[in-house]
């Protein structure tokens, strides 16, 4: 059994997904970012960076004490090699998959991370962030399109570079894009999206999804309002 520690995020997304997919038990451990249960102590024992998801491998490989892994790209190979699926073994094959998962993590995720906070979650508009981060989410569309444009999955067969994207782009509405101006990522979204264990993971905890108020805000972002904030607000209640 597997204890996955879970929010609905697209990191958290990656795992739910990839366990639905290789068929692994798990129980869920569900966390409520917004009260800040990733920075409990608890929690950064297994995951010392205080990020989401983590898991905790009470069977796991080579046997012995329990095994527990943070950071969604290692949990991904991780479990790829646990359950010998969507991970090629082959050398070629299998860097392909990992160079395409390296990208994920340090490239596509990051930045759309921050086009996302720039756009929705900065407690003021800063125009200067707002259109470096939308060129270059642009900019990894523009990349994944091109790679998508001769084949049916981002490295070889279906794997875990798809999954780890693919959560990343089912937020291009909140980024600001529309699939119609890439059409070869709209084409792999949509086979992707009707994959039935895919969409098992993605409806874990949704209803447990909540409104972000000031004091998730601030626990999630490490910020409190400007300082000018309050004193706008205190001129829009007196007119």
């Amino acid at each position: 059994m597997i204890d996955l520690y879970y929010a609905p995020t697209p990191n958290g997304w990656k795992i739910s997904i990839m366990l639905e997919e290789c068929g692994l038990p798990y129980k869920v451990v569900p966390m409520q970012l917004g009260r800040g249960d990733q920075h409990q102590p608890e929690f950064l024992k297994l995951s010392p960076n205080g990020r989401m998801p983590a898991i905790v491998d009470h069977a796991p490989i080579g046997g012995g004490a329990p095994l527990s892994v943070f950071e969604s790209g290692t949990i991904l190979i991780y479990l790829a090699e646990k359950s010998g699926q969507l991970m090629p073994t082959e050398t070629r094959e299998r860097f392909e998959v990992m160079q395409w998962l390296m990208w994920q993590m340090a490239g596509l995720g990051p930045m759309l991370g921050q086009n996302g906070h720039f756009l929705l979650y900065a407690p003021e508009k800063i125009p200067y962030a707002i259109d470096r981060y939308s060129r270059e989410a642009k900019r990894l569309y523009g990349v994944l399109d091109q790679r998508l444009a001769d084949r049916d999955y981002i490295a070889g067969d279906y794997s875990i570079a798809d999954i780890a994207c693919f959560p990343w782009i089912m937020t291009h509405k909140a980024q600001g894009l529309t699939l119609d101006d890439y059409p070869n990522i709209k084409r792999w979204y949509a086979a992707l999206r009707a994959r039935p264990m895919l969409q098992a993971g993605l409806a874990l905890g949704k209803e447990d999804k909540k409104p972000m108020d000031e004091q998730a805000r601030k626990l999630l972002f490490g910020v409190d309002k400007p300082a000018h904030a309050d004193a706008q607000a205190q001129s829009a209640q007196q007119q």
